[in-house]
């Protein structure tokens, strides 16, 4: 096992842990990835030790650097610290017990055993000694290992007590099994169906974490779909569930835009690491439940979907204790606006509308048009070529736009001063009246993005409202 601990962190930690003669193991994630030849992007060390895993935290660090600073949380009997590469947990090694009412354990001091026993997963109960007379042996009471090789998750005791006593470990288990594309064991899965209730103690934040960490999965759709299959997806997340199903009248079927929206987010996630971008991909068609229709001429229709379901963000993100800032913002106008580049490609573009939609996307531009593309999930490959390419002349079309009159973000080349100065009035609904012809005036091409233009839009106007321009000479 010491091509896990081939690193020189371990052999300073072995050193501190065996001259204070204390029994100590890396445990969980780190050991797991190793097996797994994963790369481990946040460094993330855990350390479990047979006694005060503070203590030991406080002289490791002293071994490492002097000046690292050591956070500790008595409450939990952990310390950790981080240096340009690590970030190192440790914890002392205990056994749990739970009151039903809170996830929030009665800790007391425990062996190895006992430490590894309260873990959520035998993948993440393997552990490690670090000891310089045991330094690499290893130690997998519950067969981690060979879940690993069957790609299995599955809890060390009894799921229904584990998923109970922390019912956060279920979002956990679904999470791992999109992050790694294992299978949930059958009476592990069994068992979060039966406990699917126990999620309503968790708090929003911890259940916005896992959501996130799923959502920056490589395929994010299985985490969805086992969020579903579960039950958990009604209780945490029932504007996504409500998506799920499809009805038919007359022989017209609607898809189910659940499955579509996770296929949707698989899609864009080929393409982008931005977090916010795919919650738009999973919410763009959140509002289709609510604006359904049928009519026996046209089938199912969605009018209006993209409107309502940006309405609908700020809720769900409240909800979630998702961030209510710019955030939040992006991700409507991004849901707000994902059926206007459909629209530029199905119909005889006018540079108008290209200049409005520019306008209105601004810097996100791009990020529109990758969703707009990850939102074709037609099996129908003939189907599917021909609206990449109507996509991509309406990429083509927004750069020469863009090119030629400089409209993404920008701002009338006359603002609400100088027309207040021209006239000589004070603030009022006359200079929204100008300011608006002028910018509805370069939208549409009738005149230039230019100040001489817009001056002489400005004069034209306020005499049409029955404004007269102040000689300033006098």
């Amino acid at each position: 096992m010491n091509i896990c601990l081939n690193d020189k962190i371990f052999e300073k930690l072995s050193t501190v842990v065996t001259s204070e003669n204390v029994k100590a193991y890396v445990i969980g994630g780190w050991v797991r990835d190793c097996f797994l030849k994963r790369d481990h992007p946040d460094k993330d060390i855990d350390i479990v030790v047979i006694g005060s895993g503070i203590e030991i935290a406080r002289k490791a660090a002293r071994k490492i650097s002097p000046g690292i600073k050591v956070s500790v949380f008595k409450n939990f009997g952990t310390a950790m610290f981080r240096n340009e590469e690590y970030e190192i947990e440790f914890v002392g090694a205990r056994k749990e017990s739970y009151d039903r009412g809170s996830r929030k354990p009665v800790v007391e001091d425990g062996t190895l055993e006992d430490d590894q026993k309260r873990r959520d997963f035998t993948i993440n109960a393997l552990a490690i000694s670090i000891n310089k007379d045991t330094f690499g042996e290893f130690i997998d009471p519950f067969g981690g290992i060979d879940d690993l090789k069957k790609k299995i998750i599955r809890t060390p005791l009894d799921p229904g007590k584990t998923f109970s006593d922390d019912p956060l470990r279920m979002m956990r288990a679904i999470r791992f099994a999109a992050q790694l594309n294992f299978t949930i064991e059958e009476s592990t899965f069994n068992s979060i169906k039966e406990n699917v209730e126990r999620i309503r103690i968790v708090s929003s934040e911890r259940i916005a974490t896992e959501l996130n960490k799923i959502i920056m999965c490589e395929h994010p759709s299985k985490g969805f779909i086992l969020l579903e299959k579960s039950g958990l997806l009604k209780i945490i997340f029932p504007e996504l569930d409500n998506l799920k199903g499809v009805e038919t009248k007359e022989g017209k079927t609607h898809k189910d835009n659940f499955h579509h929206s996770t296929k949707v987010l698989d899609n864009i996630s080929k393409n982008t690491d931005n977090l916010w971008l795919r919650w738009a991909a999973l919410l763009h068609d959140i509002a289709k439940p609510i604006t359904k229709k049928y009519s026996p001429d046209t089938g199912w229709s969605f009018h209006g979907h993209e409107y309502i379901g940006s309405k609908m963000i700020p809720d769900i993100f409240r909800k979630l204790k998702l961030p209510l800032n710019e955030k939040m913002k992006y991700v409507q106008k991004i849901v707000d606006l994902h059926l206007r580049p459909v629209a530029l490609s199905q119909e005889l573009v006018t540079d108008s509308a290209i200049r409005r939609l520019l306008f209105e996307a601004g810097d996100d531009i791009d990020d529109l048009m990758i969703l707009c593309e990850a939102d074709i999930t037609s099996k129908n490959e003939a189907k599917k070529t021909k609206h990449l390419e109507n996509f991509k002349f309406v990429r083509n079309r927004l750069k020469e736009i863009e090119e030629n009159d400089a409209i993404r973000n920008f701002q009338p080349p006359i603002d609400g001063s100088e027309i207040i100065i021209a006239f000589g009035i004070k603030p009022g609904k006359e200079v929204g009246i100008i300011k608006n012809a002028i910018r509805e005036a370069i939208l549409d091409g009738i005149i230039p993005n230019e100040h001489e233009a817009a001056r002489k839009l400005m004069l034209e106007k306020g005499n049409e409202i029955g404004l007269t321009p102040v000689d300033h000479a006098t």
